[in-house]
This record gives C-alpha cells, sequence and structure tokens, in this order.
C-alpha cells in the first residue's frame, strides 16, 4: 500500500482520535472534530467506522451548557486486555487490565523456594489467577509484559543479573514463556518499567534525559537518554549496585558475587544493619528508614550517613550522563521520603558536576506493575488501533469469554 492514500489517511486519523479519545475521556463529535482538526461531516464518519468496528461506543451526553446536549464517545473497553506482572524471588503479582488502561482484575501467587522452580508454572497460575479475577479467560488477552530482577541478554535471549531469581535463566526460557500462554511476551527489567511508569504518569513527563535511582534491598537505576530507556549492550545499563566506589574494599569478581561497592554502599541490607549498629530496631531496610524519620539523634544519624553514601553514587551518574532529572523510588529510597531527598540534594551540592533536579517518585505504589502494564498497552494498541491492517478490530471480531469469578 503506497502511504498517502485514502485509506492510509483514514487509518491515521483513527489513530489519531483514538489517542485523544484516552487522553481526554469522552468527547463529542465536535469536540474530537476542533482537537483533531477535521471537519463535522468527517469526525461524523469517522466514529462511524470506529463505533462499527467495536473501537468506540456511545458513553452518555453533554450537560452544563446551553442547547441540546451532545453525544458522547469513549474508547470501547472490550476491545482488548492486556496482562502485567512483576516478578520478584518471593512472588508474582500479575493484574489484567482492559485497552483503556483501566485495572479489571489481579491476583498475587506466593513463590516460595522450592527444587528446581519453573518460572513458566509460575507464570501460567498468577496469568490464570488474574485473568480469572478479571472475569476473563487467558484466551481473551493480548499481551503480557512481565518485569524481573535482572535484564534480558538481546543477544542471548537469558536472564542475566538476577542469579537470586531461581527458575528464570534457562536459554529457552522467552520462547517456552511464549509458547505456552499463547500472547506474545515482553520481559523487562523492573527497574526500567518503574521509569516507564514515571515516564508515562510520573515526574519525567515530558523529559527526555532522566535517571530514576532505585532504592531497595538492591540498587539500580534506569537510564532514559532522548526519551528512550537505554539498556546497553547485555540489557546491563543501570546496574548500578556494581559501580565501584569509596568507602568500601574493591569487589574483584562482582559476577560471581552478584553484588559490587554501591550495593555494599547502601543496599537494604547494609542500610538494616547499620540501623541496628546504631540501636534502631527494625525488620528490613524501609523500616528502619521510617524509624529513623522519628528517632532524634541515631536516626538523624542514619539519614544523614545513607543520604551521603547515595549522593557519592548518583554523582558519579551525574557526571557521566548530565541528565535533566534524577527520580528516587524504591521502598527504602520513597520511606525516606523528602528528609532523604533533601539530604542527597545539599550533598550533590559539593559532589556532583552538575545540578539535575533531585524528585521523588511520583508512582509509588506498583511502579513495576505499572510500568508493565502500560508497556503491554502499548503493544496492544498499536495492534487494535490499526485500523489499516485490522478493519475489523480483534476485540469486535473476537467476542470475549466471561468467566464467574
Amino acid at each position: 500500500m503506497k502511504p498517502g492514500t485514502p485509506r492510509m489517511l483514514r487509518g491515521i486519523n483513527d489513530r489519531a482520535a483514538l489517542d485523544l479519545l484516552l487522553e481526554h475521556g469522552p468527547l463529542s463529535r465536535t469536540r474530537l472534530g476542533e482537537l483533531t482538526g477535521l471537519s463535522k461531516p468527517t469526525a461524523s464518519q469517522l466514529l462511524g467506522r470506529l463505533e462499527s468496528g467495536g473501537l468506540v461506543i456511545a458513553s452518555g451526553s453533554s450537560h452544563g451548557g446551553p442547547g441540546p446536549r451532545a453525544q458522547l464517545y469513549a474508547v470501547n473497553p472490550r476491545a482488548g486486555h492486556v496482562a502485567a506482572m512483576d516478578v520478584t524471588p518471593a512472588r508474582i503479582v500479575a493484574a489484567v487490565a482492559d485497552i483503556t488502561g483501566r485495572k479489571v482484575g489481579e491476583h498475587e501467587l506466593r513463590t516460595p523456594r522450592r527444587p528446581s522452580p519453573d518460572a513458566v508454572t509460575h507464570v501460567l497460575s498468577a496469568l490464570d489467577g488474574a485473568a480469572t479475577a478479571a472475569g476473563l479467560a487467558t484466551s481473551d488477552l493480548l499481551h503480557l509484559a512481565i518485569g524481573t530482577p535482572g535484564a534480558v541478554d538481546p543477544r542471548t535471549r537469558r536472564l542475566r543479573y538476577a542469579r537470586h531469581l531461581p527458575g528464570w535463566h534457562g536459554p529457552d526460557l522467552l520462547d517456552r514463556l511464549a509458547d505456552a500462554t499463547g500472547l506474545p511476551v515482553d520481559v523487562h527489567n523492573d527497574v526500567n518499567l518503574a521509569a516507564v511508569a514515571e515516564l508515562a504518569q510520573g515526574r519525567a513527563r515530558g523529559i527526555d534525559d532522566f535517571v530514576l535511582v532505585w532504592v531497595d534491598d538492591g540498587l539500580g537505576a534506569a537510564i532514559v537518554i532522548d526519551g528512550r530507556l537505554h539498556g546497553g549492550a547485555t540489557g546491563g545499563a543501570g546496574e548500578i549496585g556494581f559501580l565501584p566506589l569509596p568507602g568500601t574494599p574493591l569487589v574483584r569478581d562482582v559476577r560471581r558475587g552478584n553484588a559490587g561497592a554501591f550495593q555494599e554502599l547502601a543496599g537494604g541490607p547494609t542500610v538494616l544493619a547499620l540501623a541496628r549498629s546504631l540501636g534502631l530496631r527494625a525488620t528490613s531496610a524501609p523500616a528502619a528508614v521510617r524509624t529513623a524519620l522519628t528517632t532524634p539523634g541515631p536516626g538523624d544519624e542514619l539519614i544523614a550517613t545513607l543520604g551521603h553514601r547515595l549522593a557519592v553514587g548518583i554523582s558519579a551518574l551525574i557526571a557521566v550522563l548530565d541528565p535533566t532529572l534524577v527520580v528516587l523510588s524504591g521502598s527504602v529510597g520513597l520511606a525516606g521520603g523528602e528528609r532523604l531527598r533533601s539530604v542527597i540534594d545539599d550533598e550533590l551540592a559539593s559532589l556532583a558536576a552538575t545540578r539535575p533536579r533531585l524528585e521523588l517518585a511520583d508512582v509509588g505504589e506498583g511502579p513495576v506493575l505499572t510500568g508493565a502494564l502500560h508497556t503491554a498497552l502499548v503493544a496492544a494498541r498499536d495492534d487494535v488501533f490499526d485500523t489499516v491492517r485490522n478493519p475489523a478490530s480483534p476485540g469486535a471480531a473476537r467476542p470475549v469469554t466471561r468467566r464467574t469469578p
């Protein structure tokens, strides 16, 4: 098909209209015409096409102004559904969302350590649980995005940097997941997905160059350059736990120990050990930081020490990347809140070559799952909303099989 044909132009207008309906919510024919620059007759024809294709539905009518009420239109949430997962060694949280992005089902699967764990079995169980919670069958889903510690090497298609995630390291894992689920499957680094969430609906909206620093049991970073995530040659860009820094012994074989100097300086286990050495009682690093915020003396020392150590590592990132923005995320980083952010920012005044904005993550609850859902939705919408390639949308062509939860 040649570019510029009437069918191609209609497809471009259809996609623009669907994106506007997602962004603004229900719109009248007149308002959609204003936003797209289309005439009223053309906007009417467009909505008629999308409605007959199952992509748009009538959604009430306008009110509050003079004159007759106008019919409103919205994206049909039944046009498609996607699934996403946040995987850790202890559990998998899975969720299903409709094509508008509304979460309609969620399921948590505990994955206690057992001999020879099978990632595919766990994924199928979590996926079925989330689909059932949404009243769907797994065959109704269009795409699956999974967030894990570590990253998939684009050359070997194997998961790296996550030795603590047993059962996920087979050479054919990605193919097995796709075959078993019957879905297109993407596996991404969890910290990168947290950055996707910030790009889509958080602090980084409209920012082309930023770094998300993840402070949790493990340390990590997501690097966005020119609006795109930078994964590196092996997917390992942002594995800052391996970053050699002053203050700890140099680790000579980081791959074997799966840790490096920065991890030993400011990772979760070190934070918890430091808190206990100061007399602060806690069972986890985030709890230790929260306790420190309300404990003068020892608590002040913990926040000051942790802020300095994090600033040392962040200043190294700034020297290399010179980002516009640094976003502080992860359970430990968010537990420290504005006070920890302020200490880090003050330290960066003397340590960093430049002074990017340092802000707390805006997506604080389930950022990995949020980023995974967004990733799956982008992929599914590219397919479902392509009215040139798919004149009848998947949502219209394939009836949804409802389950009774």
